[in-house]
């Protein structure tokens, strides 16, 4: 699988703005994404995930704020990011894999295959 991440930029806090991760490959419906995101100087830290059947999971910093997604028919995976603030400040990476315990869809190492990161920036 060979994942392309895109909709990062500039935006002002309080913003909004869709990242999606775009998939090749047939077998992306049976595959959990997740978003990960890496700021400057700090650790890749988990950010949303969605597992084959839909459910989703958010780390505790944006539940409420994002929505993460996907459409199958499109091999593609949603980030919605509403009231983006400052600290949402980095390069975001989406991720996927088999993976079938919700619980460790927020751990990066469970994940094969990843998409080349793109820069969101918030402004204050």
């Amino acid at each position: 699988v060979q994942l392309q991440a895109s909709g990062g930029g500039l935006v002002q806090a309080g913003g909004s703005l869709r990242l999606s991760c775009a998939a090749s490959g047939r077998t992306f419906s049976s595959y959990a994404v997740g978003w990960f995101r890496q700021a400057p100087e700090k650790e890749r830290e988990f950010v949303a995930a969605i597992s084959w059947n839909g459910g989703s999971y958010y780390a505790d910093s944006v539940k409420g704020r994002f929505t993460i997604s996907r459409d199958n028919a499109k091999n593609t995976a949603y980030l919605q990011m509403n009231s983006l603030k400052p600290e949402d400040t980095a390069v975001y990476y989406c991720a996927a894999d088999g993976i079938y315990s919700g619980s460790s869809l927020r751990y990066p190492d469970m994940y094969d295959y990843w998409g080349q990161g793109t820069l969101v920036t918030v402004s204050s």
